[in-house]
């Protein structure tokens, strides 16, 4: 499960960023990190913006609603979301993560 904060009006959880990948997906997680991978190349911002862009999409959120406040330079990042709870945040997340029922 992906650990997710509550921080007043914001909620935030880690990813892993593999830029340079074949397809951007979310990959799954590990040890409460979301692992995503991007096809753009970590060169002026272009891999951070398309990791924003997957995740508003998946998550149904404009992406003005989400920042990454550590690890710009770094796979690993944290990210912001404003105006959501953790718990929704947490519930949209393992349902991405959960195997389609058959």
């Amino acid at each position: 499960m992906v650990a997710v904060r509550q921080e007043g009006e914001t909620a935030s959880f880690r990813v892993h960023l593999q830029p340079k990948a074949s397809r951007d997906a979310i990959v799954g997680e590990v040890d409460g990190v979301l692992r995503l991978r991007v096809t753009a190349p970590p060169v002026e911002g272009r891999a951070n913006e398309a990791c924003l862009r997957l995740l508003a999409k998946v998550l149904d959120l404009p992406v003005s609603r989400l920042r990454i406040v550590v690890g710009t330079h770094a796979r690993v990042k944290t990210i912001r979301i404003v105006g959501t709870s953790a718990d929704l945040l947490r519930t949209a997340l393992c349902n991405l993560l959960e195997p389609p029922k058959l």
